[in-house]
């Protein structure tokens, strides 16, 4: 095909806020997962499939069981399950109670 550009699994975006390797940042609607630091305003590399441990909220309403949507808080820059002026970016795949720090999620394309 003349027209196919690349398989998206990982993509470039400028990034709207400094972001570190392995944590998630929202450009619009796209949420992926940096693939190495990136600087506020720079270029770099973003993952948009696959299951990554992301920082979460912890709090009232932040859980969410195998298989619940996931959400950005672009906010705080966590996943939680509040759903509120909040972005889905894919699924829990692992139950995360409200206390845990860390949710495992599988990124919704």
């Amino acid at each position: 095909m003349k027209n196919y550009v690349q398989n998206g699994c990982n993509v470039d975006i400028t990034a709207p806020y400094a972001v570190s390797s392995g944590g998630g940042v929202l450009v619009g609607a796209l949420f992926g997962v940096a693939v190495a630091d990136i600087a506020n305003g720079e270029v770099g590399a973003i993952a948009t499939e696959g299951v990554y441990s992301l920082t979460k909220a912890t709090g009232a309403g932040t859980d969410g069981v195998q298989g619940a949507v996931a959400y950005w808080d672009n906010s705080a820059k966590k996943v939680t399950g509040v759903a509120a002026s909040n972005t889905v970016i894919g699924h829990f795949l692992v139950a995360a109670a409200t206390s845990d720090a860390a949710a495992t999620v599988r990124l919704s394309v």
